[in-house]
This record gives structure tokens, C-alpha cells and sequence, in this order.
């Protein structure tokens, strides 16, 4: 212990300080709450006579990512032994910390816990918790952290509350936001305040628990404008839907999934939206649409969405590049680890709300705005506004920053997000 120097930030010592049993933290991005989990590992794990510690976060590669290099780094005094294969580390009294991924539940039974950090709870299932890591605490009295930034008003944020407000001596909640770093420039944190949406900075920076749902996008936020712009280069994002025979369709008040073709001018002074083809073909159909827009537009990427419905309707675009000697590389669009309201939510709300995205005047548009208003309403479709949100994926750029707990995401070139 002796030979360890650990050093906290304000925030982080107020937590350390703290006795309670069980502490549920919310905190923004780029606060130093992984630095802490990692502090609190060593010295917990330092403290136990039997068993291991834990770290878990959603997937054992974020765990990996996330937590090795920097416990390796924090506790190489009172280290024995690593194995990155397993991803434990042996302390130097004979305990061991072992990173775990919630996704892989199996791993984690059986087990007798003195500690253990769960990271993102947020993105967890909850019956991790309620059903095998807390029953492994038991036998031992053990302790838990629970760390993450809000993700809307889930379990995560349930159990905040809990902590809060229950009459429950063992458990405390604690809030901070990124202002609480004094590491961070304010000045950096004001800057992304201007490009990002108003719900996305308070959740990520300010660690709100706001819920998403009506008027995310507001009739003030839309903007026309038939002229196309000088700048830019075009791009096109597909959303694909079932290919079933639409003469087969026989509701008449029921609208299908449509498959969803967006193209889009981009440029660093934001998105124009020339069109949003849309309806529901056949698989050959589908891809003489793609196929005529590309011709059209000549843009600069094309993307579709990753599947069996991508794998469908790939031969036939492929034969008609070879017929028309005119060939294009098709990108694969993912979901990106999102929920799909999360990623529309990421991808538009921002740029709407800061006027970085016109629309091209055109039959699409009733359609389009049906869906953006009345978002995420599980009752009317969003195949286009999805079909936009997947341009955010053809554009971007790497970056990272100095700190310790983050690796790399992924920046926007046109959004600054």
C-alpha cells in the first residue's frame, strides 16, 4: 500500500471517502470515472483475504480496453502476475482482479466477490446484477460501484434513485458532471455545447437522466431551400426493408417498411437533402433505384445497411454495374452497438436544432416530417429519417483524447460531435 500513490481529483476523493456499501455514481464523459474503478480494484483487492475483485463492463472487449492498461499502470507496485489472455491480474497478497463483460453472464457464477466495479450499468441487463453478482457479494459482505453516464431513464436510472432517496443506510448515489474535472477545459466543454444537441450535451456532459421522447424535433428547427448548394459532395445511405411482392398486400390502411434511399449534399457547413426515394420493390427493383441514383448524383460514397437484406440485393446492383460499365464500392452501414433511437437521436436532433440540415423541396417531404415529429413513437415508421441518420456513418474522422479512461471515438467532420 505503501508504495502506491494514489492521487484523486475533488470529486473522486468525496466517493473514496465514503464507507457506504454500495455507491451508484452518474457523471459525464471525461470525469476520471474509470480511473477511480481502477484505484478502488487495487485497493480493495489488496484488502482481501479470500476470492477476487471485479470489474465489469458491457462487453469483456470494452473491459479490456477500458480497464487493463490502466490498472497495469496504477498498480504495477503491488502486482505479481498478469495474463491478458484471461484478463486477471494476480496481486502481490494473492488476490486477483478479473475483468469480466456483462454480455457473457456464464462467466461471473459462482464466484465469492469481496469488490466489484459494474462500468456503463446503463448498457447492462439487469438480471447481471440482480441475479449473479449480487447474490456472489453475499457470503463475503462485499461491495459494489456502479459507474456510468445516463442513458435515458432505465434501470440505471432507477437504482440512482434508489440510492438517492430510499431509506437504505447501505447505499449512496452521487452526481457530477463534467464541469467537475478540473483537468478539462471548460473552454473544450463550451465548444462541444455549441455543436451538439441540447438533450445530447446534458446527457453526456452534464449527466442528466432526461428521457428521449416527443418534440426531439420541433417545426422551427426545419429549414427549405430548392437551390442547391456550391460546396459539398454528395452521399447516399440506404435502408433496407423486406422485399415482399407489394401486389400481395391486401390491408389498405397498413404501411409496410419501406426501403429508404437518401441522398445527401454534405459539406463543413452541413447537410442538403436533395431526396429521400422511398417504397416498397421487389429485390431487383430495389436495386435499379439504388442504381439510378447513383448514376444521378455521382456521390461520393454509398452505403447500405449491413444483412441479409444488403446480401439480397448486392448480385443484382452488381450485375447492373457490369451492363452499364459504371462501378461504385458500396460501404456497410451498421448500428454501431446503438439503439436505433439513439443513433437517429445522435445523427439529427444536433444538426436540426443548429440548422445544419436543409431540405430539398419534394414529394418525400410530407412523408419525411410525418416521421421526424412524431419520433420515436413505436407506432409510425422512421425508414427515412433512418435512411438520413446513416449518412453520419460516410463521413468521419478519428480522434483522441490525452485522458486516461477513453480509447478512440469517432468524430463527425460535418456534425463536431
Amino acid at each position: 500500500m505503501s508504495d502506491l500513490n494514489v492521487s484523486l481529483l475533488p470529486w473522486q476523493q468525496k466517493v473514496w471517502n465514503d464507507p457506504i456499501r454500495f455507491q451508484v455514481i452518474a457523471a459525464g464523459r471525461r470525469t476520471g470515472k474509470s480511473r477511480l474503478a481502477a484505484w478502488k480494484l487495487i485497493v480493495e483487492g489488496l484488502g482481501a483475504t479470500k476470492g477476487s475483485v471485479f470489474y465489469v463492463a458491457p462487453t469483456q472487449g470494452q473491459a479490456r480496453d477500458i480497464m487493463w492498461d490502466m490498472l497495469l499502470e496504477l498498480g504495477n507496485p503491488v502486482i505479481a502476475s498478469s495474463h491478458v489472455n484471461n484478463l486477471q491480474i494476480k496481486l502481490i497478497n494473492g488476490a486477483t482482479i478479473a475483468l469480466k463483460g456483462a454480455d457473457r453472464p456464464e462467466t461471473m457464477r459462482g464466484v465469492s466477490l469481496k469488490f466489484l466495479v459494474m462500468d456503463e450499468y446503463a448498457d447492462m441487463k439487469p438480471e447481471v446484477w440482480e441475479q449473479i453478482l449480487r447474490p456472489a457479494l453475499a457470503d463475503q459482505k462485499g461491495s459494489a460501484m456502479f459507474i456510468g453516464t445516463p442513458m435515458g431513464r432505465n434501470h440505471f436510472y432507477d437504482l440512482y434513485q434508489y440510492s438517492c432517496i430510499a431509506d437504505d443506510d447501505t447505499f449512496a448515489g452521487y452526481h457530477f458532471t463534467s464541469y467537475d474535472n478540473p483537468l478539462l477545459d471548460p473552454d473544450e466543454i463550451e465548444a462541444a455545447k455549441k455543436s451538439m444537441s441540447t438533450f445530447s450535451f446534458r446527457q453526456e456532459f452534464m449527466a442528466s437522466f432526461e428521457a428521449q421522447g416527443s418534440e426531439l424535433f420541433k417545426e422551427d428547427f426545419i429549414k427549405f431551400d430548392d437551390q442547391e448548394p456550391e460546396d459539398g459532395e454528395y452521399y447516399i445511405a440506404v435502408d433496407l426493408a423486406g422485399f415482399a411482392d407489394v401486389q400481395k398486400v391486401t390491408t389498405k390502411t397498413k404501411r409496410l417498411d419501406e426501403t429508404a434511399i437518401s441522398v445527401v449534399k454534405a459539406s463543413v457547413d452541413g447537410w442538403w437533402v436533395a431526396n429521400i426515394i422511398h417504397g416498397r420493390w421487389g429485390v431487383e427493383e430495389t436495386a435499379r433505384r439504388i442504381f439510378e441514383a447513383v448514376r444521378d448524383y455521382k456521390p461520393v460514397a454509398v452505403g447500405i445497411e449491413k444483412g441479409a437484406l444488403k446480401n439480397a440485393v448486392y448480385p443484382y446492383l452488381n450485375d447492373m454495374m457490369k451492363k452499364n460499365q459504371q462501378f461504385f464500392r458500396v460501404e456497410e452501414l451498421t448500428h454501431g452497438n446503438k439503439k436505433k433511437t439513439d443513433r437517429i437521436v445522435w445523427a439529427l436532433q444536433g444538426r436540426f436544432e443548429h440548422g445544419t440540415i436543409t431540405l430539398n423541396k419534394g414529394s418525400w417531404n410530407p412523408q419525411f416530417l410525418d416521421e421526424l415529429f412524431q419520433f420515436p413513437n413505436p407506432l409510425v415508421h422512421d425508414d427515412l429519417i433512418d435512411s438520413l441518420a446513416y449518412i453520419d456513418q460516410l463521413a468521419k474522422v478519428a480522434y483522441s483524447f490525452d485522458y486516461e479512461e477513453d480509447d478512440y471515438e469517432f468524430l463527425d467532420k460535418y456534425a463536431g460531435y
